[in-house]
């Protein structure tokens, strides 16, 4: 039981961390574009941001389970099978970034128009305010965006281990649900829910330490 455990906690962090990094290098610059892109934006461009806004809106309101059938034949194309820990990083990836993006763009919104204006005064280029500025300010929001979407990747990559990727969702269906062995089942609970707080201590941690 411990071997089985660990194994599937092992396969778990693996997709949890390996999506979440795609998520963060992918939705944090698409997050940073529907932010300064808006009316209200420094760079506003309403031919960019309503298309990419309609996008995340739209891919962020489909289930999960229906996201990860509908790219089968891309996660077999590039993982080499709809099966595994592999498999399941590309649909919990694309599960993640209409959600990360939204928190990145709630987040750069937070930063007071003052600075920015304080900023431009001082003759700052658009990349400067980019870079010195806006991701600076909107940093401790940003990494607490990411720390609750990492929660809700905990969340994904248990329906991805129903469906055939592992980790402690597949290891939840075979020996608690199909072999009725209670005690998986409130192990594999006891696990997520640790996993879930620690999680979330370490980026509030790590997002009020930047803050300070």
């Amino acid at each position: 039981m411990f071997h089985e455990i660990m194994q599937s906690l092992e396969e778990t962090i693996f997709m949890v961390f390996a999506s979440g990094l795609f998520t963060w290098l992918i939705g944090l610059p698409l997050g940073l574009l529907l932010a300064i892109t808006t009316e209200e934006g420094f760079l506003d461009n309403q031919m960019i941001h309503r298309p990419l806004k309609v996008f995340f809106n739209t891919t962020r309101s489909l289930p999960y389970v229906a996201l990860m059938i509908a790219v089968i034949p891309l996660t077999q194309w590039i993982a080499g099978s709809k099966e595994g820990c592999f498999a399941a990083i590309l649909p919990l990836t694309l599960a993640a970034i209409p959600y990360f993006t939204d928190l990145v763009e709630r987040a750069i919104h937070r930063v007071p128009i003052g600075l920015i204006e304080a900023a431009e005064t001082l003759g700052a280029s658009r990349w400067q305010i980019i870079y010195k500025v806006l991701l600076p300010e909107a940093l401790p929001n940003i990494i607490k965006g990411l720390t609750q979407t990492i929660t809700h990747l905990i969340g994904y990559s248990t329906i991805a281990g129903v469906l055939g990727c592992g980790g402690l969702g597949g290891l939840l269906i075979q020996q608690g649900y199909h072999a009725f062995h209670f005690e998986y089942v409130l192990t594999t609970l006891i696990i997520m829910v640790a996993l879930i707080q620690l999680i979330q201590r370490c980026g509030h941690y790590i997002a009020d330490g930047n803050t300070g």
